[in-house]
């Protein structure tokens, strides 16, 4: 999962966010990615590796709406690359397992694309097993992709193996809120803290549903192939608008209106997160010390 946090008083910045992985949280800057995972022996590995960005490197990628499409993917390699590497220290008990392959993206990005496209495919064609038209349709479609989306999480939630890993996006949504807080930085004082966070990746996904009903209602109707078409070829430029939703609830986040718009986000934040133990918050919070360091923040 994904957040953009800053301290209190000042802008988010979408140089920091974060992901549970497995036995541990990662952390990222601009220029760096920070993975701290509770090894076998109940030790702390931290692993430091630097980011060369697409958006620092091409100011052309700075665009709006294409910074988010070039996040988005960006944040989809770090993340898989981060599980690879917990799931390594974990199994093989070292640091070094088997190196991460551009083999190993390429399967996780098919399996990315193939989820995508499943939550977008399926709802239309469910929908359209009903006699239904313009916005009605669309609002129709996004309820369904809600309730299958509701559903994924609830038997994700269920999954006893997955579990710590939710506790550890719980740990991690603690850290963060703790270092927003802008209070001293310890696990006693983000224990107090929610394991909630509005700018998590699942409230951008519920960002996703409710820009999908936008687009696809002023859409031109040109038959069911096109209506199918537009909701695979649409996916980039809904994700490039919703992570820009995202970056603008995260500069207004103490608006009453950004409160209203990300609580449904923080509901389906109960399902993807757990409260964490202790050591939990040890590691999320040993995270965020290093990428905060490494940053100069």
């Amino acid at each position: 999962m994904r957040e953009l946090f800053a301290k209190k008083g000042e802008e988010p910045s979408l140089a920091f966010g974060g992901q549970a992985l497995i036995e541990g949280v990662m952390m990222r800057s601009r220029t760096h990615m920070v993975m701290c995972v509770r090894k076998p022996n109940n030790e702390i590995l931290t692993n430091v590796e630097k980011i060369n960005s697409l958006c620092e490197r091409y100011r052309v990628l700075r665009v709006p709406f294409l910074r988010g499409i070039v996040a988005l993917l960006e944040t989809l390699y770090l993340g898989v690359k981060g599980l690879y590497f917990s799931a390594n220290v974990l199994v093989e008990g070292q640091e070094q397992g088997e190196k991460f392959s551009s083999m190993h993206l390429a399967i996780a990005i098919i399996g990315a694309l193939g989820l995508t496209a499943f939550f977008f495919v399926v709802p239309f064609l469910l929908t359209s097993l009903f006699n239904l038209t313009g916005v009605v349709f669309n609002v129709v479609e996004a309820v369904v992709r809600l309730s299958i989306f509701l559903l994924y999480l609830v038997l994700v939630s269920m999954w006893g193996e997955f579990k710590r890993v939710l506790q550890y996006h719980g740990a991690e949504h603690k850290a963060i809120n703790t270092y927003e807080a802008g209070v001293t930085f310890n696990v006693e004082n983000a224990k107090r803290f929610s394991r909630l966070h509005p700018r998590c990746g699942t409230s951008f996904l519920f960002i996703v549903v409710l820009v999908s009903i936008v687009l696809f209602s002023i859409m031109p109707d040109f038959g069911f192939a096109a209506r199918l078409a537009y909701r695979l070829l649409l996916i980039p430029v809904i994700g490039g608008i919703s992570y820009e939703l995202l970056r603008l609830s995260g500069r207004h986040r103490d608006s009453k209106v950004m409160r209203i718009f990300t609580l449904p986000g923080l509901a389906f934040q109960r399902l993807t997160t757990r409260e964490p133990s202790e050591d939990m918050i040890e590691v999320a919070v040993k995270a965020v010390e290093e990428v905060s360091k490494l940053s100069g923040s």
